[in-house]
């Protein structure tokens, strides 16, 4: 079912949001600098962090999905060969059905069910909450996917020409939305540029980030697949990376060869419970209200200084959770809520 020309918000009324998003007073920019690293088996090969409700860790790395407790001890690992491997080096189980040959992405549902996007396989694997495997369905190259209410799952993938793909809890295609941006003139690298991460909140809404948009960028959806705002980072401290990302394109348009760039926006995490969205540029942390205003900027470091390039973010009613690789994952006071905001 494409549901793309459903009616939704006007281009005028997106850029409208965007433009004030992109104009509305920030609040307590400066530096944050982690409290400690989590997990210190966690580091090279660290792909994404996951918060279940309860109040467990789900940590995607090569060694597979590792599950933790509240007191930060491995439960599970979700096996690879990496994990298979380490096995006789951890008292936590390995679970012996779940090899994956390359596992880009993940989520968990509120049942404590894990999808993984497995874009080796070109398959979406659905585990239950102890580890085994339920059962899987093809995606032809997953890049990132957003566990949704119902058992439906949000995919996000390399070729698709919409952005999302929405799957019933018996892997069928049931919808698919989304149109890309025009960055580029040539289909095939208009296509990669168009590439994006997916997240969702507790009211089954979507949130869709542009990796390499010169412009940072998300778009947030409703269950169903109407545009209901864009959050776009615009303001002038962003004008020169823009224009060098835009220069890169003009310059292999001419190249004419496999496209390769570097990413813009390198992860996203939206507060399940208001949908205020966190979005890292590298090693600069952005917050975002639910309306889309920006609150504040921060520059991440690890405790000893080190700057710090986040690949994932989690952020939780009193700290941020922000993984790196290869520097692995580390906990932060939550700013805002120490200020009261």
């Amino acid at each position: 079912m494409n549901i793309s020309n459903l009616p939704f918000k006007s281009c005028a009324s997106l850029c409208l949001l965007a433009a004030t998003a992109a104009i509305a007073p920030a609040q307590y920019e400066g530096e944050l600098t982690a409290k400690r690293r989590l997990f210190p088996e966690v580091g090279v090969g660290l792909r994404a962090i996951k918060r279940g409700d309860n109040d467990q860790t789900y940590v995607l790395s090569s060694q597979g999905v590792m599950v933790f407790d509240g007191k930060d001890h491995k439960l599970l690992t979700i096996g690879s060969p990496a994990a298979d491997v380490s096995a006789s080096k951890t008292t936590a189980p390995v679970a012996a059905a779940a090899g994956q040959s390359f596992a880009e992405d993940f989520d968990v549902d509120a049942a404590g069910q894990i999808y993984v996007a497995d874009r080796g396989a070109n398959l979406i694997v659905e585990y239950s909450a102890d580890g085994n495997r339920l059962k899987s369905f093809h995606v032809n190259a997953p890049l990132s996917l957003a566990a949704l209410p119902d058992g439906e799952v949000a995919v996000a993938t390399l070729h698709d020409p919409h952005l999302v793909l929405v799957f019933d809890k018996n892997g069928r295609d049931i919808r698919d939305f989304g149109e890309l941006e025009e960055i580029s003139s040539r289909e095939d690298l208009n296509r990669y540029l168009n590439s994006g991460y997916l997240a969702s909140d507790a009211r089954g809404n979507i949130y869709y980030a542009f990796i390499y948009t010169p412009e940072p960028t998300v778009r947030q959806y409703d269950r169903n697949g109407y545009a209901s705002q864009t959050i776009q980072f615009t303001e002038i401290e962003a004008f020169a990376a823009a224009q060098a990302a835009r220069k890169e394109i003009e310059r292999q348009e001419r190249k004419g060869k496999q496209p390769a760039f570097k990413p813009i926006l390198t992860a996203i995490g939206v507060v399940r419970a208001s949908g205020e969205v966190w979005i890292a540029l590298h090693n600069r942390l952005l917050r975002f209200d639910k309306d889309g205003y920006r609150k504040a900027t921060y520059q991440l470091y690890t405790p000893d200084g080190t700057r710090l390039d986040a690949n994932s973010i989690v952020v939780e009613k009193d700290r941020i959770l922000i993984g790196c690789d290869p520097l692995g994952i580390f906990e932060f006071e939550r700013p805002d809520t120490k200020l009261g905001q």
